[in-house]
């Protein structure tokens, strides 16, 4: 998931880095306000961990490959502040050592994981985490985590002009789902809410639409491209 150099235009990390930096630095001083000093150890026990996990990769598709994202992980354990924080720590070293992901798209794979995607995965916690709801809330929070990080990913790929033939997104979109949903069973079996078949027929007519709305998207930038180069 992390997105190297050379494959988003420059405004598009341009703008992500720029809005990175005073997101990550809101979340550092809230996570100095408000963490505990019996949290700390946890704190560099999880950051290892989730950093370890991030570094094995799995085929998704055609010369692409998923990793556990550990962004609800950590919001879970650590609260959402330090979660960022941690995240955005692992993402610097992974960019910087390891070439995991570009050096100038960090802004836009920090804004990905350790902004959108770990709040995501924490809004479900925070709404029903205390109720009896709670082991509902993990399995929804780990859900949404991994597929708004993929969704933001793939729409700035989209918005740097990367031609992608609408057979393949369907087919990233279709994976990522499916992958996500048994990761997270795995690790915290649940079974969804008893209302959810109700929500995805509700919500049939909109995908379907939203469905019908990418092949034009991809033809239209297919075009611009090649008026472009003519």
């Amino acid at each position: 998931m992390h997105i190297p150099d050379g494959f988003l235009a420059t405004p598009v990390w341009a703008t992500l880095d720029v809005a990175a930096a005073p997101a990550v630095g809101y979340l550092a001083r809230r996570a100095q306000q408000g963490l505990e000093q019996s949290k700390v150890p946890l704190l560099g026990v999880m950051g290892a961990f989730v950093f370890a996990a991030q570094m094995i990769n799995f085929p998704v598709g055609m010369g692409t490959s998923g990793h556990l994202v550990g962004a609800a992980l950590l919001a879970y354990t650590l609260g959402p502040a330090a979660a960022g924080v941690v995240l955005t720590a692992i993402l610097a070293v992974q960019a910087l050592v390891f070439q995991d992901g570009g050096v100038l798209a960090l802004g836009a794979n920090v804004i990905n994981m350790a902004v959108a995607g770990m709040l995501a995965g924490y809004l479900p916690m925070y709404l029903w985490g205390a109720g009896r709801r709670r082991r509902s809330a993990i399995f929804l929070g780990g859900f949404l985590s991994v597929l708004t990080s993929a969704a933001l990913a793939l729409s700035e790929l989209l918005l740097s002009g990367v031609a992608m033939p609408a057979a393949v997104l369907r087919i990233s979109l279709g994976l990522v789902t499916s992958s996500a949903t048994p990761t997270i069973t795995t690790l915290q079996p649940v079974r969804p809410p008893a209302s959810m078949p109700s929500i995805s027929k509700a919500a049939s007519p909109a995908l379907s639409r939203l469905s019908s709305l990418v092949p034009g998207a991809v033809r239209n930038t297919t075009l611009c491209e090649g008026r472009s180069k003519t």
